[in-house]
């Protein structure tokens, strides 16, 4: 059973950037695709990001599409999140994710504990 601890949260201004880390305690993290999810006050959890398993292929909701990347390092068991011109709205408590499928629209799979992105000026 894979578990996820992420890392990297903190309180930025607009426009300003954050990279989020996501390690994973599993001998085969190389066998599940990966994403983030976040969850603002008062919002259900939304889907930012995704990548699959060997890293070729990511995807992206239209909301974050330019401003967010994510990326994977199978050697080191570890998926990051690029976050950049962070808006207001981008506020929220992130969540990495694993899983077997591709279907990202469902909220399912194993999660981590959340790391805060707090965006204030």
């Amino acid at each position: 059973e894979v578990q996820l601890v992420e890392s990297g949260g903190g309180l930025v201004q607009p426009g300003g950037s954050l990279r989020l880390s996501c390690a994973a305690s599993t001998f085969t993290f190389s066998d599940y695709n990966m994403g983030w999810y976040r969850q603002g006050p008062g919002k259900e959890r939304e889907w930012v990001a995704a990548i699959t398993n060997d890293g070729r292929s990511t995807s992206y909701p239209d909301s974050v599409k330019g401003r967010f990347t994510i990326s994977r390092d199978n050697a080191k068991n570890m998926v990051t999140l690029q976050v950049n011109n962070l808006k207001v709205d981008d506020t929220a408590t992130y969540y990495c994710n694993a899983r077997w499928d591709w279907n990202w629209s469902s909220a399912h799979g194993t999660w981590g504990q959340g790391t805060q992105v707090t965006v204030a000026s």
